[in-house]
């Protein structure tokens, strides 16, 4: 995963993998059978754990939730390398229908957490709300890979309050 994260898709051989994972070319191929499988299931792990920690975020934040989310979302100051399955949507989603639907599958489960977060007896009346939540997090990490300051970058959360007023 972290191969992928740090190369792409495209720029990432089979040789850089199996020297990251210590296998042969025919230990990968046997265990894997693909460069694009295990890049599928890479994906999919990252999304499973990306999802639980943003709901762990959310449940944990209580009234302070959608700001929580936005931040863990973003990651103000983290790696520039940014988000492995936003870099692969940008990259492969417009030629590559199979990571288009996993892009889209991620982006509609951190909109559900979204919209349970701000309406729980009701998220889908909130779903268009909770898309521009999600939107507003997504476009800060492209700040972040262009080297925007972690300040600049929480500034621009806050103003989340006053852009998508409850």
């Amino acid at each position: 995963m972290n191969v992928f994260w740090k190369n792409g898709f495209e720029a990432t051989s089979v040789y850089d993998l199996t020297q990251a994972m210590g296998l042969s070319r025919s230990s990968f191929y046997a265990t894997f059978e693909s460069k694009q499988a295990l890049f599928r299931r890479a994906l999919q792990y990252y999304s499973k754990n990306g999802l639980r920690g943003l709901r762990e975020v959310a449940e944990q934040a209580g009234e302070g939730a959608l700001e929580a989310m936005m931040m863990a979302l973003s990651d103000p100051g983290g790696s520039p390398k940014g988000c492995l399955l936003i870099n692969c949507i940008t990259e492969l989603a417009p030629h590559d229908e199979k990571v288009a639907e996993m892009g889209r599958h991620h982006l509609d489960c951190i909109e559900d957490i979204f919209a349970r977060a701000i309406d729980p007896a009701d998220p889908e009346s909130v779903r268009d709300r909770a898309r521009a939540y999600t939107s507003l997090a997504i476009g800060t990490l492209t700040l972040r890979k262009s080297g925007v300051s972690p300040e600049t970058i929480r500034r621009t959360l806050e103003q989340a309050r006053f852009v998508l007023p409850e």
